[in-house]
């Protein structure tokens, strides 16, 4: 764990303490941060979104499944 410093705008957390629903102004910054890479990945992973072509049906897919 990294600590730091930092100047945050005091409104901007408070906001954001009271829409994510947290305690301490830790808990926002970090729940802030989780939700923002959860976000961006799936931005990341809608971008391929239809774009990988894949040969399988739907039995293939269920033989795939009983064998997992």
């Amino acid at each position: 764990m990294t600590r730091m410093t930092v100047t945050l705008d005091d409104k901007m957390v408070s906001e954001a303490r009271d829409l994510l629903k947290t305690k301490t102004k830790r808990e926002t910054i970090e729940t802030a941060l989780i939700e923002v890479i959860k976000e961006k990945k799936r931005e990341k992973a809608l971008a391929h979104c239809g774009g990988i072509e894949l040969d399988i049906d739907q039995e293939k897919l269920a033989v795939y499944r009983e064998g997992v």
